[in-house]
């Protein structure tokens, strides 16, 4: 009998504790939850006061990859007397090929439909460089390239090289 009565004191005495347990939970909880509130939102704004300036800088760099990729601005940097059709059709591809893998982490730092945006104007440089060569008869030199995409780029309502730059500067000026 004094085993099963020493049982009982036992189990009374673990509900006990557990109850207050219980209560003194209750009691702090909201205390506790405010701390790590604290702390997650003091942890926040240093990871975004840190995050700030490499964002800054990948905007800034991709603004410096479209202004390099822009035809008019490719074309005179690449420009070369008397060069052949296909060696600046290759000069410029490998150009743009080089500087997109040089600022492809930019992605990290910025919004992902500005990154498609950039990735999507590079493209579509690649593919007009590559329509026009092929809408040039073989004995065509690589004056008549720049010739064409200039000319090309002229007809463009909208300036494709603006309007991603525009983009980027308004996902700066989001970031303040």
């Amino acid at each position: 009998m004094n085993g099963l009565q020493n049982l009982i004191e036992l189990i009374t005495l673990l509900f006990g504790i557990f109850f207050g347990l219980m209560a003194f939970y209750q009691f702090v909880k909201n205390d506790i939850k405010h701390f790590f509130d604290l702390k997650t939102s003091e942890l926040n704004k240093e990871s975004s006061a840190a995050l700030l300036p490499l964002r800054l800088q990948a905007h800034e760099r991709l603004i410096v990859f479209i202004e390099r990729i822009n035809p008019a601005n490719l074309l005179v940097r690449l420009h070369q007397p008397a060069i052949e059709l296909s060696a600046l059709q290759s000069l410029i591809l490998n150009e743009i090929k080089a500087e997109y893998q040089h600022n492809i982490s930019q992605q990290l730092y910025v919004d992902s439909t500005s990154w498609n945006v950039v990735r999507k104007l590079k493209d579509d440089t690649i593919a007009m460089i590559n329509n026009v060569v092929q809408g040039l008869p073989e004995n065509s030199t690589g004056v008549d390239l720049s010739k064409k995409v200039l000319q090309h780029m002229s007809t463009i309502e909208e300036n494709p090289y603006e309007l991603t730059i525009n983009i980027l500067k308004k996902d700066i000026h989001a970031l303040f």
